[in-house]
């Protein structure tokens, strides 16, 4: 079975957020998920991400690819990594 990390889009016309969900590739785009590890609001400004990273990088360690627009979405967020002290 191929896994695969995307977009659920939910909320109203004009107004939408998003999960980002585990599911088998042949699912449809709102359909079943194996598991629900975050959403992505981009109505709001700024933008909300909210991602369970643990669960993130278990995932992709199994094997799940992520979506193209999953992966932008990521990289545009990411955290800054916290200043070393010497």
């Amino acid at each position: 079975m191929a896994v695969h990390i995307r977009l659920s889009r939910h909320g109203t016309k004009k107004a939408p957020f998003y999960r980002i969900v585990v599911t088998d590739h042949r699912a449809r785009r709102d359909g079943r998920h194996i598991e629900n590890i975050g959403t992505w609001n981009p109505v709001v400004q700024p933008e909300a991400l909210v991602l369970d990273r643990a669960r993130l990088e278990y995932w992709t360690s199994k094997g799940a690819q992520t979506s193209h627009t999953l992966t932008r979405i990521i990289r545009k967020h990411k955290q800054p990594e916290p200043a070393a002290t010497a």
